[in-house]
């Protein structure tokens, strides 16, 4: 079923793990993901509407909705009883989840423990390229928020707005002013190592802001020559794809 503009949300957030008593990090992701499955170790674990699951490093836990949920409210409750029940079972090793958008005082290029298992060949091309450990890349957490459309005249739209909405989002939500325990003159030093991380293919970030597209082939041409900048880089095709 397709599902219309606004009619369904994916949400999905990142959360650091860090020791309780020093609020360093702590590459645990691995321990939660066994403990909620009963010692199996699965990228993926279903708890109720919610997802858990790993990201490029040890340290952070993603969680998100398991397909497109149409109650958010509801959904944020889900979410909710989702961080008491990791933090349960980090209460086991003292630790803790910790928000926002990067950690203050992480040293990413003394501490970053890429996640060794699953599909790791992808976050082994990415460091490969990218050389993940620097702050835009292991000390950097995110939200998204995905929007469905059903047909180009939607997807026009919705396009539209969100180039709108982006530039206003740091206003509101910037939460990173603080670098390896130094106070910075930018309360969005996350959005910064953003924009750096993938200087050796720059079309993949762009200008932060997407360029304008109102139809999905045209968004298909953008995904095209992005692979194409990629591809000297990434010959085996692990990396080409829309996620990218």
């Amino acid at each position: 079923m397709t599902l219309a503009l606004f009619e369904a949300f994916g949400i999905e957030a990142e959360y650091m793990i860090v020791d309780s008593d020093s609020l360093n990090i702590k590459s645990s992701t691995e321990n939660v993901l066994r403990a909620q499955n009963n010692g199996d170790l699965e990228d993926e674990v279903e708890v109720g509407e919610v997802s858990w699951s790993n990201e490029l490093v040890s340290h952070v836990i993603e969680i998100k909705g398991n397909g497109p949920k149409k109650d958010l409210p509801k959904l944020e409750k889900d979410f909710h009883q989702s961080l008491l029940k990791i933090n349960q079972h980090l209460e086991n090793e003292k630790a803790q989840l910790l928000p926002t958008a990067m950690h203050p005082w992480m040293n990413p290029y003394k501490e970053t423990k890429l996640w060794p298992h699953g599909s790791k060949e992808i976050y082994e091309a990415y460091n490969r390229i990218f050389n993940c450990q620097g702050h835009g890349w292991s000390n950097l957490q995110s939200v998204h928020i995905n929007l469905p459309w059903k047909n180009d005249e939607e997807f026009g739209r919705l396009h539209a707005a969100v180039r709108l909405v982006l530039p206003l989002i740091p206003g509101m939500a910037a939460s990173s002013p603080i670098v390896e325990n130094h106070l910075t003159s930018r309360p969005d030093n996350r959005l910064l190592f953003y924009h750096e991380n993938q200087k050796a293919v720059p079309s993949i970030t762009g200008a932060v802001i997407p360029e304008a597209i109102f139809t999905l082939q045209g968004y298909q041409d953008l995904l095209k020559r992005i692979f194409r900048d990629i591809a000297p880089h990434d010959p085996d095709k692990i990396l080409q794809h829309q996620w990218l």
